[in-house]
């Protein structure tokens, strides 16, 4: 367990150094992209966190799926620890990206929300229900029923996924398609390209830190409940 514990404060540790990096490199390094086509063109530089968190928080409701799945096969506890840490990630990247999109979007669009886009109405659903599931599992007593229902509605959560990540391909309103920035080699301006997959890659250090660390956490909850359990039976008798 403590080199589990030391593996997941490294990684986290790693994964801030670079989520710093690369909000520093957005700023200083990162080339500024066309004024005619940008209605703010500084203000694109949050997309270098804006983006990687949304990759995070998809591989979030993928831990959450796979966890849901491993519950309702064999009701494993694993599953279930999997189900409470993929929520609780998609969640904080979740919000990380509800919070820096609206930044980008008030200065780019001059709203901060487009309620007509398809994809930032979906995602609005998908962190919504992580919100829903975190909060259920603090309120709700533990139990089959319980933990029957979250993971369904984990699952629910999960099939937005495809549809947020192809909303714009299928319906493109304001926010920005796939390619952001047209280039003759890979649709990105090498530079841009850059950073952002060392940004996702800091992020990618950083959930891994996180879902090793919530484990942890969930595994001595799961332990401390098991043990009080046994100290109310030992008691009635």
């Amino acid at each position: 367990m403590t080199v589990v514990r030391r593996a997941g404060v490294a990684l986290t540790t790693l994964g801030l150094m670079g989520a710093g990096l690369t909000l520093i490199l957005g700023f200083i390094w990162a080339p500024t992209v066309d004024p005619e086509a940008w209605n703010s063109p500084e203000a694109y530089r949050i997309l270098y966190w804006h983006v990687p968190l949304a990759w995070s928080s998809f591989l979030a409701y993928c831990v959450l799926f796979i966890g849901s799945v491993a519950w309702y096969a064999k009701r494993s506890e694993l599953g279930w620890r999997m189900i409470c840490t993929g929520s609780e990630l998609a969640l904080l990247f979740g919000l990380g990206v509800v919070i820096s999109g609206p930044i980008w979007g008030s200065a780019e669009w001059g709203v901060p929300w487009d309620w007509g886009d398809l994809r930032l109405n979906t995602y609005g659903l998908l962190t919504a229900v992580s919100l829903f599931l975190v909060l259920a599992r603090g309120s709700q007593p533990d139990g089959q029923g319980t933990r029957d229902t979250i993971a369904a509605i984990g699952l629910f959560g999960f099939a937005l996924v495809p549809v947020t990540a192809l909303a714009t391909t299928w319906y493109q309103e304001r926010h920005p398609g796939i390619v952001i920035i047209e280039s003759e080699e890979s649709g990105l301006a090498p530079e841009i390209l850059t950073l952002l997959m060392f940004g996702f890659a800091s992020f990618l250090l950083l959930f891994a830190g996180f879902a090793i660390l919530s484990d942890i956490l969930h595994r001595m909850e799961s332990r401390l409940s098991h043990l009080q359990h046994q100290l109310d039976e030992e008691a009635i008798h």
